[in-house]
């Protein structure tokens, strides 16, 4: 009995989020009493069993075909339901990011059984496991439970709900290849190009984000975000209220329907804190927020708030921060 984890990579480079799903799926697999398995789709996965194996896996599974070249949600669900019927796991877990969460919907719909999304936390039965998921952009949890079927339980671990860590031990990682059959249909879904990002930390991977609201006034009002964020070694952020009114950009917008940041500060400055934008912030390690407003729902959730106008408070902090630096 195993507990199979769909990695994921980008034409052979390790995507970040794979180090939750293996702490997730450690956890749960020490409470089946049961290995850690891990899959990769391509050739290209073969170079990352390493990263597996030192993350706990037992055992790597490699998908291999020709239409596995790059990731196309229909061709890697067909190779990974493969797999499964050869290694009949007692679970497929996957990192709730875009593709982990469409890979596992791809594979529900094959294998004709349930996918509980987006989960925080599960807890194993005899005959119903007990799951929390997040809903509504994370605004609500519930609580449900999954009944077993002929298959596996499909499950997702929601981005940022499980905190990365590193195995206690390695695993033995035994690279397994799985020659697969696939049809030219599933290339209706493959990559076909890319355009190149600006260099640098993005919104989504920075360790310190400044964002602005409405209450920054103006585009040029972002001036002094942009240059804290740039002694801080972070990026610019903003609320939707800014996007809607043409002062930044929609890729600069934190919030559900926007970019989820997990830095490990988050510096929010004239920004009420509504719930969409609470949602994709709300797994930074600390919220900073600066407001005239004292009952402005960024500030009662924020770690530290600084009740006062941000055009004052911003180029304080910056000034200190320079003034430390000689």
């Amino acid at each position: 009995m195993s507990v199979l984890l769909v990695c994921d990579h980008d034409r052979g480079v390790w995507a970040d989020a794979n180090d939750e799903g293996l702490t997730a799926g450690r956890s749960l697999a020490e409470q089946l009493s049961c290995d850690l398995h891990v899959a990769l789709m391509g050739e290209a996965g073969e170079a990352l069993a390493a990263e597996a194996a030192s993350g706990g896996a037992a055992a790597v599974h490699i998908a291999t075909h020709p239409h596995l070249s790059d990731y196309g949600s229909d061709a890697w669900a067909d190779a990974l339901a493969a797999v499964v019927a050869d290694q009949s796991p007692v679970a497929v877990l996957a990192v709730g990011t875009d593709r982990g969460n469409e890979v596992l919907a791809q594979l529900a719909a094959r294998l004709d059984t349930a996918f509980v999304a987006n989960c925080t936390v599960v807890e194993p039965g005899d005959d119903l496991w007990k799951v929390t998921r997040s809903q509504w952009g994370g605004s609500l949890l519930e609580d449900t439970s999954i009944a077993g079927g002929a298959g596996p339980y499909l499950l997702s671990f929601g981005h940022h709900a499980v905190e990365a860590q590193p195995a206690a031990a390695p695993g033995a990682g035994t690279v397994q290849i799985h020659a697969v059959e696939l049809d030219d249909s599933v290339l209706v879904t493959q990559v076909k190009d890319r355009e190149g990002a600006s260099a640098g930390v993005t919104l989504s991977t920075a360790p310190v984000v400044v964002s602005g609201g409405r209450g920054v006034g103006s585009a040029e009002g972002f001036g002094i975000l942009e240059e804290l964020a740039g002694l801080m070694g972070g990026v610019v952020g903003c609320s939707r209220a800014v996007t809607n009114l043409g002062w930044r950009n929609h890729t600069d917008q934190v919030g559900q329907t926007g970019t989820r940041i997990a830095p490990e500060i988050y510096i929010a400055t004239g920004i009420s804190g509504a719930i969409q934008h609470w949602v994709g912030a709300m797994a930074s390690k600390r919220i900073l927020a600066v407001n005239t407003d004292p009952e402005a729902n960024m500030v009662a959730k924020a770690d530290y708030a600084v009740i006062a106008d941000l055009h004052e408070v911003v180029p304080a902090i910056t000034a200190e921060i320079q003034r430390r630096r000689g």
